[in-house]
């Protein structure tokens, strides 16, 4: 299995930015504690502060040259006003699961809708980094429930 995890913007900041909201953990540092959960699944990350490269990235992912399973993204603040994001996951066939890593709900009212959410088969927001682990053991559970 691939997974190909997503992370947008101000995302690289992550144990430098509010800490908290996102904690200390860095993201090379939460990306190494993923990788060393789950020796079994291959894993390609890509942060970008730039929605289009996202969009080009998750595009690669399922027609492109870059071929992935599964997609663990956290849009970060483009999960409010992105449609174009919430385009390119929604034409994505691989399954997907959205992650933040504060509680939306909660937060500024501007933040509080997702409009990427609707296009992801597994939505996680508030758990803290572990959102992500949770995000990865639900795919891989899906994808082990259709072999």
């Amino acid at each position: 299995m691939k997974f190909l995890i997503l992370n947008g913007p101000n995302l690289n900041m992550l144990g430098r930015r509010d800490p908290s909201l996102y904690g200390s953990e860095s993201l090379p540092q939460l990306l190494g504690r993923i990788r060393q959960t789950f020796p079994h699944i291959e894993f390609e990350d890509y942060q970008s502060n730039h929605e289009g490269c996202l969009i080009d990235r998750i595009q690669d992912a399922w027609a492109g040259p870059m071929p992935a399973d599964a997609v663990v993204i956290n849009p970060g603040a483009l999960a409010h006003y992105s449609h174009a994001l919430a385009d390119a996951l929604r034409d994505c066939p691989l399954p997907k699961a959205e992650v933040h890593i504060s509680d939306i709900s909660s937060r500024e009212p501007f933040r509080r809708i997702s409009v990427t959410a609707p296009a992801a088969d597994f939505f996680i927001s508030g758990k803290g980094p572990q959102g992500y682990f949770l995000a990865i053991e639900r795919l891989a559970e899906f994808l082990s429930s259709r072999k």
